[in-house]
């Protein structure tokens, strides 16, 4: 049995929405088991004592949308990359996550079964990974990375990819079933137009109702949920009417589809921080002129669809969305959607609600007995001052995931 005591805590409650002083936390085998005063939670034979002296500590940061296998804007050279090639750039992605407190993470195209067996069983130091496989995409979708000139098709069934094509209802069902016969924790459908793929618009309309219908019969019948890739409202309205649970950025939303979302009790994963890196370096680093002109479609309407849906009451989760060289941004988006958003919300889009979408409430997000022991101590109320979380350089003391610590600073 492995016993780590944390003292002279300040922990930050996201439920409460406050932080707490003189507190301990005491983790057994990974999970935490008590949770009070400094003077009443004690532990004999304790492994290992960390006194923070005063610092907040707070759950493992979740970050709903991610990409560990799409390490690179410039598509044809992302697709000559072999696995051998590959495989370790995502791993290195993770590694730097974790080092930024992320201890669970939500791939929402591309990351396996394989890579977070590795994570699970040790191999690789990085968060959680709740992984989906390859999303789906009809021809010509936001999946379909070719470009015009290129007829060819990678039937490579090991190879990592962000997505596969499925046309028509009995293509969209084997491949759901085949996605989900991986353990994929979702799926993903792409339903609109977006800003990486070679040959849509942003406002083209992908998948027709039955084939969506089709899609969330088969994840429903094995126990798990459908998210979408969309920005224009009336694709999200229509997708949560066929049952969709998630929508990833939803930049382009009105208030019918708030609306929607709230009858529905969906969720939202808005990406600010990637409309933002694309705009300012996507250019520099393979991106083409002509999705950086669609990401401008999308880019100045991100916080203002953000600021409706949290006064609308929708359920939002913390998403970055970053690409290659641009995941040094990943904590970014606290500084975006502080803008609009009390600081308290935004930390909560990343920690409880975070773990309502993910089923895992109760073991991730909150700092309380029967969770994950996945902590990180920080110099600094983030309440009060967000920015502790955007600069990990200076204020991030320590990262703890099923009680293993894998950054100290104290």
């Amino acid at each position: 049995m492995s016993t780590t005591l944390v003292q002279n805590a300040a922990v930050l409650d996201p439920i409460a929405g406050e932080v707490v002083p003189d507190q301990s936390v005491l983790a057994v085998d990974g999970q935490i088991k008590e949770v009070g005063s400094t003077r009443e939670v004690s532990a004999s034979n304790t492994d290992r004592v960390i006194d923070v002296h005063g610092q907040t500590v707070m759950p493992g940061l979740v970050d709903g949308h991610v990409h560990v296998y799409f390490q690179s804007l410039d598509l044809p050279l992302l697709q000559s990359w072999l696995p051998s090639y590959l495989v370790p750039k995502a791993v290195r992605s993770l590694e730097d996550m974790l080092q930024r407190g992320f201890t669970t993470v939500r791939d929402t195209g591309g990351a396996d079964f394989a890579i977070a067996q590795a994570v699970e069983d040790g191999i690789i130091n990085g968060p959680r990974v709740i992984y989906g496989g390859t999303a789906l995409s009809q021809t010509g979708g936001h999946g379909d990375g070719r470009q015009r000139g290129d007829s060819s098709h990678n039937d490579c069934c090991r190879c990592p990819n962000i997505a596969r094509i499925a046309d028509g209802p009995d293509e969209v069902r084997v491949a759901a079933r085949d996605v989900l016969r991986t353990g994929a924790h979702h799926l993903k459908l792409m339903l609109s137009g977006g800003v990486s793929s070679p040959t849509d618009s942003i406002s083209s309309v992908q998948y027709s109702d039955e084939e969506i219908s089709v899609a969330v019969r088969e994840a429903t019948a094995a126990g798990r949920y459908v998210t979408g890739h969309a920005y224009l409202a009336s694709a999200i309205t229509n997708a949560l009417d066929l049952g969709l649970r998630c929508i990833e950025h939803g930049n382009l939303i009105d208030d019918t589809t708030i609306r929607k979302f709230v009858e529905k009790d969906a969720y939202l994963v808005p990406t600010l921080v990637t409309y933002q890196a694309m705009d300012e370096i996507g250019m520099q680093i393979g991106m083409t002129a002509g999705s950086h002109a669609k990401n401008s479609e999308v880019l100045d309407a991100g916080l203002s669809a953000l600021e409706a849906a949290y006064r609308g009451g929708v359920n939002l989760v913390y998403g970055s969305d970053l690409i290659g060289e641009m995941q040094v941004r990943q904590l970014d988006e606290f500084a975006i959607r502080s803008e609009v958003q009390p600081a308290i919300e935004v930390i909560r889009a990343a920690t409880t609600t975070a773990a309502r979408l993910l089923g895992l409430e109760g073991r991730i997000g909150v700092v309380e007995p029967g969770a994950y022991a996945d902590l990180i101590v920080v110099d600094g109320d983030p309440i009060q001052n967000i920015d502790v979380l955007t600069h990990p350089e200076r204020h991030l003391s320590l990262v703890m995931k099923n009680g293993a610590v894998y950054r100290d600073r104290l």
